[in-house]
């Protein structure tokens, strides 16, 4: 439901609210002992000074605003002024009126906005106050122009509610930093926001999830987002204009309806300053580093007493985070000197290349683990004597990620030649098969092992891996296990096909579950072709497509200061709809012209 600017002006609006709503206005200090609930808001019926004011006092100003009704505050943060102070406004209430001062002085020569939405709720049920924005000025005029846009989250294009989108007059790198903006306002439920009431001049425009209600962004726990180019306002601001009225958020329809002048994409960015920011010793051959920022340039690394070739050592995809293992079966010290020569972050901002030691001791968690373990042999668990494995297999995703094994340590022996595969049909009659075997090239202990010949549905594919074929850095030998694996025959279950046409970059493609947040299926292409998500269940989904411009499979974030935006997601559509309704038994073909998409 629309719900119209309220005329705080006019006292016979109460009157006549008073006629047509005559269980709204009963005393709230009592509760009501009948009759229906009050669902009726309340309604400002004075304000002070009046709406469009101008020459007001820069000392000591005072807000009033007077309702119909005993009203309390909710939330006191949304009582949000235009421009912004160091302190944020001061808020009391005095019987049905709410006195907003500031604790500094006004700027002189400023129109200011005072917003009230989200803020003020009335005393008895609870009712939310929609919201008003008082305008005036400090100065002889009021400033006129407006704009509107959208902030939303750069992987999932979700809207983003409370983000502070800030102009600045001052068009410097560090003005976000280090200054508040000349204009800002909060984006609602829909991730929508509208400044009102500003000066006709050339902006820079951010949005920052601020957590420190600072009005400045502060990049090590905050997100950002920024328009590429520079801003002029061109609308001339009006009571009547759709995208300034208050509406109820719960109204898909109405609050969809707004026009967006632009769109911003909130990111984290990465840390700038690059160090060793965490070590752990996870077992006695077993350690990792952790990396403030990602992208961690490593020149040289040894374990003082041990030859180079016996430290084996792995990055996570981020390169942030770095597992290291020792492959040397001799005992081990309750201290590993590790020494690492790498691109960190000087005193001057500046990347150089510093060598550490690092000391790896053992904890205490673990050496009570190990000291359990060396007092009995029945403290000792099978799995601590073998060569430990984790298997995955599942039908829906065999063709695309065929059997998955992961050992728990890194392999010194492995002979995949034993491995054996074998197949029966439905008529029980049974073959040999062979099989790849590929090595993740993100994980040296993750290993994908494929069926050389296509599937098929009714048949029972196993897979064996025979007793001690495998052995890993501590000496153990893998257990014996066979996995087994059939296509799903669900005749319910459907399929979406995607045909790609002007594949020009990289690209991530991922299907989505309904509220964006799991990766149901995965691929990446670089041509043209076919992308098939097949075995899916009857629901709701989403396709999104990311271009991996800088082609390392996952999707970068922004850097502020250099300008540059996070990787281009798009979510694909149909008929104007992101959600994806796939129904029982439906093979659901489309054609994406990727080129048209990202341009």
């Amino acid at each position: 439901m629309k719900l119209k600017k309220f005329l705080p002006l006019i006292p016979a609006a109460f009157i006549l609210g008073s006629l047509m709503f005559p269980w709204g206005c009963a005393n709230t200090t009592t509760p009501p002992t009948g009759g229906p609930k009050d669902t009726i808001p309340p309604v400002i019926t004075k304000v002070s000074p009046l709406p469009g004011t101008v020459n007001v006092d820069v000392h000591k100003a005072r807000i009033r605003f007077t309702f119909n009704e005993y009203v309390k505050i909710k939330d006191a943060n949304a009582i949000y002024l235009s421009p912004p102070q160091e302190k944020r406004p001061k808020s009391v209430i005095k019987g049905k009126t709410l006195e907003v001062t500031f604790e500094n002085d006004l700027d002189s020569n400023t129109t200011y906005t005072l917003d009230l939405t989200g803020a003020i709720v009335d005393n008895n049920e609870g009712n939310p106050y929609p919201g008003y924005t008082l305008v005036f000025s400090t100065g002889s005029q009021i400033d006129s122009l407006c704009m509107t846009g959208l902030v939303q989250d750069c992987n999932t294009l979700n809207p983003m509610k409370g983000i502070t989108v800030m102009l600045y007059k001052d068009h410097s790198d560090s003005a976000v930093f280090l200054h508040r903006p000349v204009a800002a306002a909060k984006t609602d439920d829909w991730g929508f926001f509208s400044l009102r009431n500003i000066k006709d001049t050339v902006y820079r425009v951010y949005a920052v999830k601020d957590e420190n209600n600072n009005n400045k962004y502060d990049p090590d726990n905050e997100r950002v987002a920024f328009l590429d180019s520079l801003f002029r306002p061109r609308t001339l601001f009006s009571d009547s204009l759709y995208e300034f009225l208050k509406f109820d958020m719960k109204d898909t329809a109405l609050c969809m309806a707004r026009k967006a002048d632009i769109e911003l994409n909130l990111f984290r960015e990465k840390p700038s300053k690059q160090l060793i920011m965490k070590k752990e010793r996870v077992g006695l051959r077993t350690a990792y580093l952790t990396f403030m920022a990602p992208d961690a340039v490593i020149h040289d690394m040894r374990i003082k007493g041990l030859p180079r070739e016996k430290l084996i050592s792995q990055f996570n995809l981020q390169r942030d985070s770095l597992e290291l293992w020792v492959n040397d079966q001799r005992k081990m010290p309750d201290t590993l000197h590790l020494v690492v020569k790498y691109d960190k972050t000087d005193t001057t901002g500046r990347m150089k290349p510093t060598e550490e030691t690092v000391k790896l001791a053992i904890g205490k968690e673990l050496r009570a683990e190990l000291m359990k373990k060396s007092s009995s042999t029945r403290n000792i668990k099978h799995e601590d004597t073998i060569a430990v494995m984790t298997t995955k297999a599942e039908g829906s995703t065999i063709e695309q990620y065929g059997y998955e094994l992961e050992f728990k340590y890194p392999l010194i022996e492995a002979a995949w030649d034993s491995l054996k595969f074998r197949m029966v049909n439905p008529r029980q009659q049974e073959s040999k098969g062979k099989v790849k075997v590929v090595q993740d090239s993100t994980n040296l202990r993750h290993y994908n092992i494929y069926p050389e010949e296509p599937l098929q549905i009714g048949y029972d594919y196993y897979l064996k891996i025979p007793h001690r074929r495998f052995r890993d850095i501590n000496g153990y030998y893998n257990d014996s296990t066979e996995l087994k694996v059939t296509l799903p025959n669900d005749e319910k279950l459907s399929s979406i096909t995607l045909e790609l046409s002007q594949v020009q970059n990289k690209y991530i493609i991922d299907l989505l579950t309904e509220k964006r947040d799991k990766v149901v299926r995965s691929f990446i292409v670089e041509k043209d072709g076919t992308v098939v998500f097949p075995y899916l269940k009857e629901g709701n989904y989403c396709i999104r497509i990311t271009e991996d411009l800088n082609r390392n499979n996952i999707v970068d974030t922004g850097v502020l200061l250099s300008r540059r935006q996070p990787e281009k997601v798009r979510f694909f559509k149909q008929n104007d709809q992101i959600l994806i309704k796939v129904l029982e038994r439906a093979e659901m073909v489309w054609k994406i012209n990727l080129k048209e998409m990202f341009e």
